[in-house]
């Protein structure tokens, strides 16, 4: 869940090209599934549980704008995982982002439902993601970005192979902020 008692600044994280990918297995009774019309409603309340939007009609529209005219491409690259009710808990995107000169791989909208948290779910969509990403795009530099308030994911994200990066200008992120940000997360991890 997104911490706003800490400042807010962005984070860019990136998997360089070679990097293994752990294979991480779901827990009993959860599975993976991938996009399919209707399930904007699912990824609405699952981006609202942990508070990276204000309300529900927000993320869908938000899912509406950004996603819903790629339906061919969110059937692959959407995933969710389902809990044995086939409730789902937790979704993770493998989309893209341009440089204004090439396309690259990137993470996008990593969140598992609150109550769900602490299973290894995030961990398993994120490794999944990526290893769809690698299938689909090719073993090259991968992005993803967070901020400072998804602290915990942060290292999550390490677990699977992507790093904090200073790199500037990446697609719609400056990173100017690097410095602040790092500060941030050294205060949070270290207590200093």
């Amino acid at each position: 869940m997104l911490d706003k008692s800490v400042p807010h600044f962005d984070v860019m994280m990136a998997r360089k090209q070679g990097t293994p990918i752990p294979e991480i297995k779901l827990p009993s009774g959860y599975k993976f599934t991938f996009f399919k019309l209707g399930d904007e409603k699912d990824w609405a309340i699952i981006e609202t549980s942990v508070l990276e939007f204000p309300n529900e009609i927000d993320a869908l529209l938000y899912f509406q704008r950004q996603y819903l005219s790629y339906i061919s491409e969110l059937e692959k690259r959407c995933l969710f995982i389902e809990n044995a009710q086939g409730e789902k808990v937790a979704t993770c995107t493998g989309w893209w982002d341009y440089n204004g000169v090439k396309r690259h791989p990137t993470v996008h909208w990593c969140a598992v439902k609150p109550e769900y948290q602490g299973l290894g779910l995030g961990k398993a969509i994120v490794a999944k993601i990526t290893q769809l990403m690698v299938d689909i795009e090719g073993d090259i530099d991968m992005y993803l970005h967070t901020q400072t308030g998804s602290h915990k994911a942060i290292k999550l994200y390490e677990m699977v192979g992507y790093e904090i990066t200073d790199e500037k200008n990446l697609f719609r992120w400056t990173n100017e902020n690097y410095d602040k940000a790092m500060d941030v997360l050294k205060q949070i991890y270290t207590g200093k």
